[in-house]
């Protein structure tokens, strides 16, 4: 753990088990030139791909097909000053085969919103990082506190 600020660096396999934990997270990609963050319902698939289903005619499934793209979930527990933070940075493809894409909707991988034609993203964990932030070293919350009531 790093003592300066609580975070403890999480192992490529701890942040995939984590992620697993977690129905919603962030896709990170390019719009226009410009980022763009979506928050999504995802799943992992057996190769540990972050899986997402959208619309086929949303402007995500348009703009990621070949595209370098982030992706993060993470959870908090605001009252234990604790959670984690975990990343994944990854190629992400259109899913065209129709047998994968019909086992991905048996599986249960669904948009929460109602879309007319589905269309599933694949992103590969190229680089996978995370961070368990385990509250505030003894003492710290005095601190916060002081520099909240300064807080107009």
């Amino acid at each position: 753990m790093d003592s300066e600020n609580g975070l403890r660096p999480l192992d490529r396999q701890e942040c995939l088990r984590r992620l697993a934990l977690v129905p919603i997270g962030r896709v990170v990609y390019t719009h226009d030139a410009l980022p763009a963050v979506l928050p999504v319902n995802f799943s992992l698939d057996q190769d540990h791909a972050v899986v997402l289903r959208t619309s086929a005619l949303s402007r995500l499934a348009h703009a990621v097909d070949g595209a370098v793209v982030a992706f993060e979930a993470d959870w908090f527990d605001g009252a234990a000053q604790s959670g984690w933070s975990v990343s994944v940075i990854g190629r992400a493809a259109l899913v065209t085969d129709p047998k994968e894409q019909e086992h991905l909707r048996e599986v249960g991988l669904r948009s929460w919103m109602t879309v007319a034609r589905d269309a599933f993203i694949r992103i590969a964990p190229e680089l996978v990082t995370g961070r368990l932030l385990e509250g505030h070293p003894r003492g710290d919350e005095e601190r916060c506190a002081a520099r909240l009531a300064d807080v107009p």
